[in-house]
């Protein structure tokens, strides 16, 4: 896996990623994570299992690392990870987010896990917060799922801070999550003239792929590209409950290859620089890798029919337990 120059930016990237979101902080809305992590989640436990998951993702050539403010402590566990590995590892590209803080506590429990503030005050804030774990590693800094309402792509305090980021060399960009995506993606796209976002990051697998054909506009712009939850938050991993489904439209795939599926099809578009593991286990990301042989078979139209309103998508999303 050959790492390649993506976007007009010229970002160094490899087609493969690694997200840290399931190994940040003790619950997520992924299930299966007492089989995966255990029960036993000090930030000691995750720490080890995040570099695990490093350690394997480097050695399978992945290049390309994924975390934000509001993972927990995964800026940290990364930057611990940087720090044993040394120079071997000065290869990695790494991108960040800003806009949403973890509030968890650490607990499995708690009523609320993150709170979402897109103000100039949190990216300064955030900012300084991931520079103090970073430092100049961090290449790629991103607004966390922007939205409409909070006006963060209009907001003009916000769009000069990031344009100053821009300036010293960082690719700014923004994640989306919802329904609205395609239209977060073009006010994105048209907030350019004030902050040159080089970089977009959205949800897209086969049950939810609306979002396509803006990705397709803003990688025909130069933005560079990145999907993330391309497993649909486990539906499309092997027992999810999407998974016969998917390799039911894949004559010779066999069960337990539901994964390395649905991340061949991502990497299948054509407008798709980076598409993310979230594996929260080594082994998850050697079989993840399988995406690789899957995307040179698949056609990008291949599991079109298993697409979802996105409306019932995000409810089920919504309603996922932290666990």
């Amino acid at each position: 896996m050959e790492p390649r120059r993506i976007g007009a930016a010229g970002l160094p990237a490899t087609p493969l990623g690694i997200g840290l979101a399931a190994v940040g902080r003790p619950a997520y809305i992924t299930p299966g994570r007492d089989r995966d992590l255990g029960t036993q989640r000090t930030p000691e436990d995750l720490e080890r299992q995040a570099h695990a998951v490093l350690d394997a993702a480097y050695a399978q050539g992945i290049r390309y690392l994924d975390v934000a403010r509001s993972y927990g402590r995964a800026e940290e566990f990364l930057a611990s990870w940087l720090a044993r590995r040394g120079s071997e590892v000065d290869d990695v590209t790494i991108a960040s987010k800003w806009g949403y803080t973890y509030v968890g506590e650490w607990r499995m429990d708690a009523e609320r896990h993150e709170v979402k503030d897109h103000s100039a005050a949190a990216l300064r804030r955030q900012l300084a917060e991931t520079r103090r774990h970073l430092g100049d590693r961090l290449a790629v800094y991103q607004i966390h799922s922007a939205t409409l309402d909070t006006g963060v792509l209009e907001d003009p305090e916000v769009l000069a801070l990031l344009a100053d980021l821009a300036e010293q060399g960082v690719v700014v960009g923004f994640t989306t999550s919802g329904p609205d995506q395609a239209a977060i993606v073009r006010a994105g796209l048209a907030a350019r003239e004030q902050c040159p976002f080089g970089l977009v990051q959205a949800t897209w697998n086969p049950l939810e792929p609306s979002v396509g054909s803006a990705l397709a506009e803003a990688h025909e712009a130069g933005m560079a590209v990145v999907v993330k939850e391309a497993l649909a938050n486990g539906r499309l991993a092997p027992g999810g409950d999407a998974a016969a489904s998917l390799r039911a439209q894949v004559p010779d795939a066999a069960p337990g290859e539901e994964d390395a599926l649905a991340l061949g099809l991502a990497l299948a578009q054509p407008w798709a620089d980076v598409v993310l593991s979230g594996g929260a286990h080594p082994e998850h990301i050697e079989a993840n890798t399988r995406g690789l042989t899957w995307a040179q078979r698949l056609a990008p139209e291949a599991a079109a029919d298993l697409a979802e309103d996105p409306t019932i998508y995000w409810a089920h999303r919504s309603a996922l337990p932290w666990t």
